[in-house]
């Protein structure tokens, strides 16, 4: 029998896949400039626990439901549903990219980077993207037909990870003074990348302005019977207190914990300990088809009530290489960064990336069969939010623990004690400074990445045990039926 991906039912839906792609890119654009390249661009003068509040940037995406039944409820129908937010959001979104662009530079370049500026900055910029997020995926569920709504998933994946993938691997790779002077030195100017990280927003604010002009030419289907602002967030309220859906936010809640060091930090420490940075973003050069091919065929397996046994069988491989970074990280050759090395690291990210893919599509899939169409936005934002959450909540956290359980000191040129303001200066600025004006050399008794990484596998081990497997098995067995939006009872 002969074999094909691209069914008559799905051709019919290759326009609305295509244009949920683009749109869901422009989201990954943002996110991988703020979640992707600046941590790298930053690290080199911030300790991790000023890196933690830089990642605190990410919470729009966790917190999108305060104001999605908004985005859900007020439109002007003449505009279009979902295009009533699309359009002025990209139309601001390119503003504030634009703003952005005109200070960046310097701030990241700087000795001391402002760091409250930025955090406040591109939390405002994800937070536009978020919001876009909440119109665009009660647009996937509206667009598609029916036996084809697993694929919203794969439109997101395959989008996210194209934005992604050009603000952080492409980017980084044209902002590094080595490729640059390696592969393309007949651009370079003062030594510099070819692109710096102003002259990048500028061009896709451009493009944004372009893209919301092609947008607004794209016609949307009438919409069904739509609550009021204040109906709907009474309808989250009903949604979120079902015993179906309070077992499942639990799981998103704390499924993601145990990988946070390991997908937020370990690369960090790489860069930290000599890796290029560009050997990090090659890895993402190599990872990027493999997941383009992953999201479509993590949508099959998905398909026909199979979204959680994949999940689970992802989660095995994903708590597998969170420890496997640990190791990598351990294993890092005083004697000079070997080939054999490089490939390891490489070969862990995107094994890393891999498994992560497999269960991001997977719980969209899900997502998706059972959001209620009426308030499909904010449903699926309900369930985006908690499995963003469950990914972000621990991240600060996290961080901050790296650095709260490294112990350093500074040590002499005769390994005896130096200053005794230069003990912690493994975390800290002004130890780091005392020590170095000392002539002395800071010396790292314990790393906290270490007590953290081996934490967090321990935790993976426990968490599946008691509680995720058991969570899981209880919402598999739930019919579809029983996941749409109670009926209000009128007094």
């Amino acid at each position: 029998m002969r074999y094909t991906f691209l069914t008559p039912g799905i051709r019919k839906d290759l326009p609305n896949i295509a244009i949920l792609s683009f749109l869901y890119l422009l989201q990954g654009i943002p996110l991988g400039v703020t979640l992707g390249s600046l941590p790298f661009l930053l690290k080199s003068r911030l300790s991790f626990s000023q890196m933690a509040i830089f990642s605190l940037a990410g919470y729009p995406y966790s917190l999108k439901l305060l104001w999605s039944p908004l985005v859900d409820s007020l439109f002007w129908r003449s505009i279009g549903r979902r295009k009533s937010w699309v359009l002025p959001v990209q139309i601001v979104t390119a503003a504030v990219m634009w703003w952005i662009s005109s200070w960046v530079d310097s701030e990241v370049d700087g000795l001391h980077p402002d760091i409250n500026l930025l955090t406040i900055s591109f939390t405002f910029l994800v937070m536009l993207s978020a919001t876009q997020d909440v119109a665009v995926d009660g647009w996937a569920i509206e667009a598609l037909a029916k036996e084809n709504i697993e694929y919203a998933s794969t439109a997101q994946t395959l989008g996210l990870n194209s934005g992604y993938f050009l603000s952080f691997t492409v980017f980084l790779a044209l902002n590094s003074p080595e490729f640059c002077s390696r592969y393309l030195s007949f651009l370079m100017t003062d030594g510099k990348g070819v692109l710096q990280l102003g002259s990048y927003l500028r061009f896709w604010s451009l493009l944004y302005m372009v893209a919301t002009a092609c947008v607004s030419q794209v016609r949307e289907r009438e919409p069904l019977e739509v609550e009021s602002a204040a109906g709907v967030y009474a309808t989250v309220l009903r949604i979120s207190k079902m015993p179906n859906m309070l077992v499942l936010l639990a799981l998103l809640f704390i499924c993601k914990v145990p990988f946070t060091l390991n997908e937020s930090v370990t690369a960090l420490k790489l860069v930290e300990l000599g890796v290029d940075r560009d050997i990090l973003a090659a890895a993402v050069l190599i990872d990027f088809p493999i997941q383009v091919v992953v999201g479509v065929l993590a949508a099959r397996w998905a398909a026909g009530g199979g979204a959680w046994r994949t999940w689970l069988k992802a989660y095995y491989g994903r708590l597998f290489f969170a420890g496997v970074g640990v190791i990598v990280v351990w294993a890092y050759p005083t004697g000079g960064i070997t080939n054999s090395y490089l490939s390891i690291v490489v070969a862990s990210s995107v094994m890393s990336s891999f498994v992560s893919t497999v269960q991001f599509v997977s719980l969209g899939s899900f997502f998706a069969t059972i959001a209620d169409p009426t308030v499909g936005g904010t449903y699926m934002t309900l369930l985006n939010t908690f499995s963003n959450l469950g990914g972000t909540w621990a991240k600060p956290i996290v961080l901050w623990l790296v650095d709260f359980l490294t112990v350093s000191t500074c040590m002499d040129s005769n390994g005896s004690l130096g200053p005794e303001d230069g003990h912690g200066c493994a975390v800290n600025e002004s130890a780091k400074l005392a020590c170095s004006e000392s002539g002395g050399s800071c010396t790292v008794v314990r790393d906290g990445y270490y007590v953290v990484g081996i934490a967090s596998v321990l935790l993976g081990i426990a968490l599946l045990r008691f509680a995720i497997r058991p969570l899981v098995e209880s919402v598999n067995a739930v019919p579809t039926h029983k996941w749409a939006v109670p009926i209000q009872r009128k007094s």
